[in-house]
C-alpha cells in the first residue's frame, strides 16, 4: 500500500569535518509499529534521529518523506508541531517547576493574559490517568525518582499527539515493573496507530516489542528486518560484523581468601545489617530492584556518605574508610553508576582523565614526568583497546564504551584488590559490554576482589561467581552461581524470601 510508511528517508548522508557520520542511510517507518533502531555506539543512530527532529540536517540528496509530503525542519519546536517527538535518554526535566508545568510548558491554557492553571492541572491528571501513571499532576519534578521522570517525559511526548516518538534508552533508568508498564503503554500507542522508533541496547527488550528492526553499523544501513526472522546471534552479528559466540567470556579464577569482609553495615532509610564477604578472584553480583539500597550500600563502603553501624575489614584486619582517599589509600576503586556526572571529566583529555586518581605516580623531585604520563597512557590504551584518535581527545568525544574504559584504565592504574562497579555495562553497545566483560573476567583472574552492581540479570547471571540480593534495604538472600537463577533473584529481589545463606 502506498500509505503504509508514516516515515522514508532515503539516502541520508551527514558529514561533519573530518567525519562522515551517515553514508547513503536508509529507514522506512510502518505506521502503528515499533521499530527498533539497533546498532553500536558510533553508529550514526544519534546522528539519523537528530535529522528527524531538526536538529542536523542531511546533505543535499537526502529526502525525508513523513505522512507522503517533504519534511524540512527547521528545529526541535517544529518537529513537534508536525508530530515527531522524542524522548531523549539524558532527561532533562525542570526541577523546580510541578509535572503540570513541564508537560505542558509553553502550551499552557490561557485566559486572557493569565495562565488557567486549574485548566491544565485538569488535562495533566486526564493524560496520567489514560497512561496508568502514578504520579500528582502537581508535584515538583525534584521530588520525583528518576523512573517517574522517565514516565512524565513519555507523558509530554505523547501530549503533542505525536504520529512518530523517538523513544532513545526509555528503559535506562526504571525498574522491570515500570518497563512492563511502559511496554503496555507501547501496545495502546500502536493500537491508535501511533508509530515508534525505539533504540535500545537490550536485546531482550527489542525482541518483546519490536515489529520491525534496522541496523546500522559505522554510518551505514546494513539492514531491515521483521523482527521475527531474527534471533540474538543474528543481530548481533549484523550489529558488530562478526559473531560474539561467549558474550560473557568468563573465565575460570581461582577463588581464594576473602579480600573484603563487610559486618552489620547500616545508614538509616538506605540500607541495614548488610554483611557480606568478597574472596579473591571473586565476582560477586549485585542484585535488586531499584531502590533496594545497592548503590547507596557501596557509596558508604567507599567513604563517599557515613555509614552509623558497622565494620569494614581488608584482608582480616579493621579498617576506617571515611572519605573515598581512605578508600583509594586501601586499594579500593569505585566505578560509579553515572559516569558523566559523577565519574568522567568530560572536557579533560583521555590522558588526564587516565591519570588523575594515580598522579603521585608521576611525580618526582616536584615535577611531573610528561614523557612517562604518555608512555603509559599509550599503554593503557592498547591495554583496554581503547578507540580515540589521541590520547588529547577530549573524552566527552569517546562513545559509551571507551569512556568507561577510561574509567576502568584510570582506577587499574591505582592497582586496587577490591573494584566496585555499579552498572558498568549501562548504555554502551553489546560489542563493548563485550569486551567490558572480557576484561572483568581477565581481573578477577588476576586475583581482584570485584562486586558488580547491574539491573541487567543476564549479565549478573553470567558474569558472578556469587549473587547477593537486595530488597528495601536488606539483604534477602546470598547465592551461588549454579543456584542463581532468573527466577529466584527476581523472587529475592522483591522480598519473598529471606535466605542469608553463603556468606
Amino acid at each position: 500500500m502506498a500509505d503504509e510508511y508514516i516515515l522514508k528517508a532515503d539516502n541520508i548522508t551527514v558529514q561533519f569535518p573530518g567525519v562522515k557520520a551517515l553514508d547513503n542511510v536508509q529507514l522506512h517507518i510502518r505506521k502503528g509499529t515499533v521499530h527498533a533502531l539497533m546498532g553500536e555506539n558510533g553508529a550514526g543512530k544519534s546522528t539519523l534521529m537528530k535529522c528527524l527532529i531538526g536538529i542536523n540536517h542531511p546533505d543535499e540528496g537526502g529526502t525525508i518523506l513523513f505522512k507522503g509530503e517533504n519534511l524540512k525542519l527547521s528545529s526541535p519546536h517544529d518537529a513537534l508541531s508536525r508530530g515527531i517527538a522524542m524522548i531523549h535518554q539524558e532527561l532533562s526535566p525542570i526541577p523546580e517547576m510541578t509535572v503540570t508545568e513541564n508537560i505542558y510548558l509553553g502550551r499552557e491554557t490561557m485566559n486572557g493574559p493569565f495562565v488557567n492553571r486549574k485548566a491544565d492541572i485538569a488535562r495533566t491528571r486526564a493524560l496520567l490517568e489514560r497512561l496508568n501513571i502514578r504520579v500528582s499532576a502537581t508535584e515538583q519534578m525534584k521530588n520525583l525518582s528518576m523512573a517517574n521522570t522517565q514516565m512524565v517525559e513519555i507523558a509530554k511526548a505523547i501530549s503533542y499527539d505525536a504520529d512518530l516518538v523517538i523513544m532513545d534508552e526509555p528503559t535506562s533508568a526504571i525498574t522491570e515493573v515500570e518497563v512492563k508498564h511502559l511496554f503496555q503503554m507501547i501496545e495502546n500507542m500502536k493500537a491508535q496507530g501511533i508509530s515508534i522508533i525505539y533504540i535500545t541496547h537490550k536485546m531482550d527488550e527489542v525482541f518483546a516489542i519490536a515489529d520491525d528492526i534496522t541496523v546500522l553499523r559505522d554510518g551505514q544501513f546494513i539492514a531491515t528486518m521483521p523482527a521475527a526472522e531474527l534471533d540474538k546471534d543474528k543481530l548481533i552479528n549484523l550489529m558488530v560484523g562478526r559473531t560474539l559466540t561467549d558474550i560473557f567470556q568468563k573465565k575460570k579464577a581461582e577463588i581464594g581468601e576473602p579480600i573484603l569482609s563487610i559486618r552489620n553495615f547500616t545508614r538509616k532509610k538506605e540500607f541495614r545489617n548488610v554483611s557480606f564477604d568478597v574472596h579473591r578472584g571473586e565476582i560477586v553480583g549485585m542484585a535488586g530492584l531499584m531502590g533496594a539500597g545497592r548503590s547507596e550500600l557501596m557509596m558508604s563502603l567507599f567513604g563517599v556518605t557515613k555509614h552509623e553501624t558497622g565494620e569494614v575489614y581488608l584482608h582480616g584486619k579493621k579498617v576506617e574508610i571515611r572519605s573515598p582517599k581512605d578508600a583509594i589509600q586501601h586499594k579500593m576503586a569505585f566505578l560509579t553508576e553515572d559516569r558523566k556526572l559523577t565519574g568522567l571529566y568530560l572536557i579533560l583529555s583521555v590522558q588526564e582523565n587516565i591519570t588523575m586518581a594515580s598522579i603521585d605516580q608521576f611525580c618526582g623531585n616536584g615535577l611531573i614526568q610528561h614523557r612517562k604520563i604518555k608512555e603509559t597512557c599509550e599503554t593503557e590504551i592498547g591495554k583496554f583497546n581503547i578507540r580515540t584518535p589521541s590520547i588529547n581527545q577530549r573524552v566527552e568525544l569517546l562513545s559509551g564504551g571507551n569512556q568507561q574504559k577510561v574509567l576502568l584504565s584510570r582506577w587499574m592504574l591505582t592497582d586496587p584488590d577490591v573494584l566496585i562497579l555499579d552498572e558498568p555495562t549501562r548504555g554502551i553497545d553489546i560489542g563493548a559490554k563485550s569486551e567490558i566483560y572480557r576484561l572483568m573476567s581477565d581481573l578477577a583472574q588476576q586475583g581482584k576482589a570485584i562486586i558488580m552492581i547491574s539491573s541487567e540479570l543476564p549479565e549478573i547471571i553470567g558474569l558472578s561467581d556469587r549473587v547477593v540480593v537486595m530488597h528495601e534495604g536488606k539483604v534477602t538472600g546470598i547465592l551461588d552461581a549454579a543456584e542463581a537463577t532468573q527466577e529466584r533473584l527476581l523472587s529475592y529481589a522483591a522480598g519473598e524470601s529471606d535466605d542469608y545463606r553463603g556468606m
